[in-house]
């Protein structure tokens, strides 16, 4: 399974409950899921109830000695834990198994973390006496009519799961902002056969296709088969549901060619073919949060579009994207708003064209469980689970002891290969990543860390940051290590670093760029404590220098001009996104380091618009990364010997660069070598300024003591450094780091997310024309939801066939009460028979709303 690079954040929460009850009373509660659900909403008893008390330490970086990741089969997971073959499987059990989960004695937590999806290729084909349907996008749309999602999640999910539509997380935040329009599109595209088979008929006729005698699509002269990629890995649940799907389009007269593979056997297919060969056609796609989110405005952009940060080829392939599709994307993904009602008509309007495109059908929201023995505290985010949490790394331990030994399962390890620039994104991997680096989360900046439970962030390292927004902006901040001002211009200093000179290697102003000056919407001011270059060491030992800060923006420029000894044409597509948007950074100070970043890109929380430059991945990838790794990678690309990306390795048909194994290991340190005896200094025309012939020479020799001692490359400054990895037995071994800057506790008081829990009364019948009043009563723990803390209170009212009549903003009464009234204005647009009420709770202490509804009967 995947996860979104850079901001892309699937959250996947609360239970959408698509099936009307009939006729009953007019009462619904709901937790995290309406009534229907009888599972515990989010955590059991042992890590909840554990985590109230803050346990206090004098130990620095992670509470742990030592923790053992493996690959543990799904169906195996609980009884490996049981047997204390294991202490945790932190990859999330499928919503089939909660009876076994149950029944087990362990702990365990839930969370909505995974979104399925079916994935086409979209490009015509090269053969030409070969037929691509998927190149039609009316073909790839007719899919949503030919899945039936409810059937979907009642048989192979146990009805614990979400049918999911869109690529915003089910019921997050922004999926609840336009929930009027996601509510009519979802029953635009119910299931429905004759539909899909309409459309397909027509489109494949038109395509040149004909319907053979025996009811199968045949283009000259042969059948027209579709090479299906099913995964049989992960839980378990896509080789089902790939069935499914090729029952379906086999049902509709396409001829399917499953082929199960595991995750590391279909990556080289779906991502680094050439999609014009047809070497596959469809793919069951995963995608894992990287963490609780409040923004998804990203998300039509990094799932449809050519130019997305995704960066393979199903998306470079999509060139026949529309480009009204293709123009709300990048203005939302790089805030080309400027207030909550445009933003709001832009998410819309994506919804529905986002389906007519169609390059993944989105399938199922699944619900996971993380099981662990009950003397186990993890810290699972709530919109993503464990492995993609930003404070389990720090909070992760045994509650009777500290330090030992913890034992963890996942799904898999090392599908590809490790490096920060276009090395793996899969979540398996990205969890042990996190351990290793200093707290960056996909939803935050380096050098700050998530929060779990609201997706905002929290102050790391810094020892002040200061956002200033253009006057008017939707911007708001929630915490007090921000500092949020308003300006009615931001001008961009005349030395900000805006761009790159690939031949010169230096950085082009904005006053070369731009003699006539430029503006942001948006400035970021960055300034880090006194001591930062003597308390944060690489876990080598060499401490972190201001070079670290710059080379990653280097990087992002450079792969992507053709001047450059490490061009990569796949590189391009990102890279131009991000300079729309991007207006430069300057460094005013070392000493203390000191970084003003300025965008059009902004957030609608200030704690997100802060901009650190922190030593992590330019493009979004989990792990932290020195200059002195980036120099003898970049000489190992530049001799033709590696790439970063699996694009350019299979063109150039070369080794992908792999800081921990494989061939990768004896290139770099050849290179290595060579840097050393020639005290080299990457990108020197600009970082000779800031790397001493000294600092050179320490960081090589450190490095080359790091590889003898440990077997790979791999670095960070987190709690946790990589020991020792096993890229072909599946195993690591990560070790406490004790020279950590931060106690262990620091964030152990992140224990129990305040879910409100949500009950809706009112009356059984209300007449047409007449009057009804709705109670609903917010609670947490059975106390009343402080007003204070409830950012808003929904309502949607459908008459009795479905489609939406009205909705509005319930009023508040007093602390956890609040009322809809449907005026006789409203009920006269109502039908007779069973009409339903629906509310949209939305807390602010975490950033997901609950849903509840009830059904009620409508008389003449």
């Amino acid at each position: 399974m995947k996860i979104n690079k850079l901001y892309s954040v699937l959250s996947l929460l609360v239970l959408l409950s698509l099936v009307l009850a009939a006729c009953a009373p007019a009462t619904a509660t709901a937790t995290e899921a309406p009534a229907a659900m009888t599972e515990e909403p989010v955590a059991t008893a042992a890590p909840t109830e554990v985590a109230t008390e803050v346990p206090h330490t004098d130990r620095h970086g992670g509470w742990l000695d030592e923790i053992d990741y493996s690959v543990v089969a799904s169906d195996s997971a609980i009884s490996q834990v049981q047997a204390g073959a294991i202490d945790a499987y932190t990859y999330g059990i499928p919503s089939n198994q909660l009876d076994a989960i149950k029944s087990s004695g362990l702990g365990y937590q839930s969370y909505f973390g995974t979104a399925y999806s079916i994935l086409m290729n979209p490009a015509p084909l090269k053969d030409t006496t070969k037929l691509n349907p998927f190149s039609d996008r009316k073909i790839r749309e007719a899919l949503n009519w030919l899945i039936d999602r409810n059937y979907v999640n009642q048989e192979i999910y146990g009805g614990g799961s979400l049918p999911k539509l869109f690529a915003l997380a089910t019921q997050l935040v922004d999926y609840t902002g336009v929930v009027d329009t996601a509510r009519i599109l979802e029953a635009k595209y119910a299931y429905n056969l004759d539909k899909a088979k309409q459309v397909i008929s027509e489109e494949m006729t038109s395509m040149g296709a004909t319907l053979g005698a025996d009811g199968k699509w045949e283009f000259s002269g042969r059948p027209v088969t579709l090479i299906f990629l099913i995964r049989s890995d992960g839980d378990g649940t896509r080789k089902p549901m790939g069935d499914y799907v090729s029952n379906q389009l086999e049902a509709v007269g396409f001829t399917v060619d499953r082929q199960y593979k595991k995750s590391t056997e279909a990556a080289p297919i779906w991502q680094a073919s050439d999609p014009t060969e047809g070497q596959w056609h469809m793919y069951t796609a995963g995608w894992g949060a990287a963490g609780l989110t409040r923004d998804e405005k990203n998300q039509f952009e990094q799932m449809y579009a050519p130019n997305s940060q995704q960066g393979v080829q199903p998306w470079l392939s999509n060139t026949a994207i529309d480009p009204e599709l293709q123009k709300i994307s990048d203005d939302l993904a790089q805030a080309n708003f400027t207030t909550l009602e445009q933003r709001h008509d832009l998410m819309a309007k994506a919804l529905e064209l986002s389906l007519q495109d169609s390059l993944q059908v989105w399938v199922i929201d699944t619900k996971l469980y993380v099981v662990n023995k009950p003397n186990v505290l993890l810290t699972n985010d709530v919109g993503a689970g464990v492995e993609s949490s930003p404070m389990n790394p720090f909070n992760m331990r045994y509650t009777d002891k500290e330090g030992g030994q913890l034992k963890i399962g996942t799904n898999d390890l090392f599908t590809q290969a490790w490096n920060t620039v276009g090395g793996s994104n899969y979540i398996w991997d990205v969890a042990l990543m996190k351990n290793t680096a200093m707290g960056s989360d996909f939803a935050a900046a380096g050098g700050t860390v998530g929060d779990p439970f609201t997706g905002l962030a929290w102050n790391q390292r810094l020892a002040s940051a200061e956002v200033t927004v253009q006057s008017g902006l939707p911007v708001t901040k929630s915490s007090d290590w921000v500092t949020l001002k308003t300006a009615d211009t931001i001008t961009v200093p005349a030395d900000t670093w805006i761009d790159w000179d690939a031949k010169a290697q230096k950085f082009i102003t904005v006053g070369e760029k731009y003699p006539n000056g430029l503006t942001a919407k948006v400035k970021s001011v960055v300034v880090y404590p006194s001591d930062l270059f003597t308390t944060v060491k690489w876990h080598d030992g060499s401490p972190i220098s201001v070079a670290d800060f710059i080379i990653p923006t280097i990087m992002l420029y450079d792969r992507a001009k053709p001047d450059s000894a490490i061009y990569d044409e796949s590189a391009v597509p990102y890279t131009k996104l991000v300079q729309g948007y991007y207006k430069g950074f300057r460094i005013t100070s070392t000493n203390p380091l000191t970084i003003e970043n300025y965008s059009d890109l902004y957030y609608n929380d200030a704690e997100l618009d802060v901009t650190t430059n922190w030593p992590n991945s330019a493009y979004g990838l989990a792990g932290e990364n020195g200059w002195d790794l980036f120099a003898i990678s970049n000489l190992a690309e530049a001799g033709g010997e590696l790439a970063y990306s699996l694009d350019k390795s299979d063109a150039n048909q070369v080794e992908e660069t792999n800081w921990i194994g494989g061939p990768s290991l004896e290139i770099l340190s050849k290179y290595l070598d060579q840097a050393s005896s020639e005290t080299y200094i990457p990108y020197a025309p600009t970082l000779e300024k800031y790397i001493t012939a000294d600092e050179a020479n320490l960081r090589y020799a450190n490095l080359k003591k790091w590889y003898s001692a440990h077997g790979h490359y791999w670095l960070g400054t987190g709690p946790y450094y990589l020991d020792k990895v096993f890229t072909t037995e599946k195993t690591a071994v990560l070790k406490g780091n004790p020279d950590f800057p931060d106690l262990s506790d620091r964030y152990a008081g992140f224990s129990t997310p305040k879910y409100a829990d949500v009950q809706l009364d009112g009356p059984g019948q209300v007449k047409i024309g007449g009057e009804g009043t709705f109670d609903v009563t917010v609670t947490f723990n059975e106390q009343p939801y402080p007003q204070a803390d409830v950012k808003q209170v929904k309502y949607l009212l459908y008459d009795a066939t479905g489609a939406l009549i009205a909705s509005g903003e319930a009023q508040a009464v007093e602390d956890g009460h609040y009322q809809v009234t449907l005026t006789a204005d409203i009920t006269s647009k109502l039908q007779a028979g069973s009409n339903r009420l629906e509310v949209v709770v939305v807390p602010i202490p975490i950033a997901i709303p609950t849903f509840t509804s009830s059904d009620f009967v409508v008389v003449p």
